[in-house]
């Protein structure tokens, strides 16, 4: 008997919902409880920017593009996928990160769809897009696998998926959980459980089982010298981010 999208938790933990639900107000406060993602935007940017297009120049390089960002929070990311020309729907299961988003984007004047919509919904109604984001989320999600199966069909054929997560290594429970959290208070305590952090390994043999393409894989490394933030080829140990093509015949979704 098929699950009811609305009551699966598989893909969904209502108490990691609220706990993003109850830190609503402090999404663009940049030198706030998401100050991080603050930081980490520039180049989580510019490795979706070349994975969706990968030779686009000027200012508007995704124009024309449709993409959807995938637990989009206060919309930080698809605030900026707007502004590079995407045509961009974001969704939340719940209204109350949307109405920061919303409120934020008026005040911008960037015209984003906004949805308190699961992702299940979107696949039941048929739509598809040229790039789905779904970024810092999947570490936060019980089932991986059957939420990057549902994810999935919400790429048209052709059409590219980026996902950024925490690797699940002793280098990132230091850094990622006692340091991050409890040292230098980057995020409130308790934000992530390391046992839910996905391995590269672990993430290409889902793809692989989707019959997706091959994933391109960055680190997204910091530097405390720099106080930066940048992409690496090899350093994959702490966070890190993926962008996958969906080919043109059908997706597996076999369990």
């Amino acid at each position: 008997m098929p699950t009811d999208p609305s009551t699966d938790t598989r893909t969904l933990d209502p108490q990691e919902v609220a706990r993003f639900a109850a830190l609503a107000d402090e999404w663009w406060d940049p030198n706030g409880k998401f100050k991080p993602l603050h930081r980490l935007g520039p180049v989580r940017m510019a490795f979706i920017r070349d994975a969706a297009r990968p030779h686009a120049k000027g200012l508007r390089p995704l124009a024309g593009l449709t993409a959807l960002d995938v637990g989009c929070g206060g919309g930080l990311v698809a605030e900026p996928l707007s502004r590079m020309g995407a045509i961009v729907t974001g969704i939340e299961p719940g209204d109350a990160n949307l109405a920061a988003a919303r409120e934020h984007a008026k005040g911008q004047g960037l015209d984003i769809e906004y949805l308190a919509v699961r992702a299940e919904d979107l696949v039941a109604e048929g739509r598809t897009y040229d790039l789905v984001t779904c970024l810092e989320v999947i570490e936060h999600v019980p089932d991986v696998r059957g939420f990057l199966e549902v994810i999935v069909q919400l790429v048209r054929p052709g059409g590219t998926l980026v996902l950024s997560t925490l690797n699940r290594t002793l280098k990132s429970y230091a850094l990622g959980i006692i340091g991050a959290e409890y040292i230098l208070r980057w995020v409130p305590a308790g934000t992530h459980q390391w046992e839910r952090f996905v391995t590269p390994d672990e993430l290409t043999g889902y793809v692989a089982a989707l019959g997706l393409k091959a994933p391109h894989y960055a680190g997204i490394v910091y530097s405390p010298f720099s106080d930066a933030w940048s992409l690496s080829v090899s350093d994959l140990d702490v966070n890190y981010i993926v962008a996958v093509t969906r080919p043109d015949a059908p997706v597996s979704t076999v369990r």
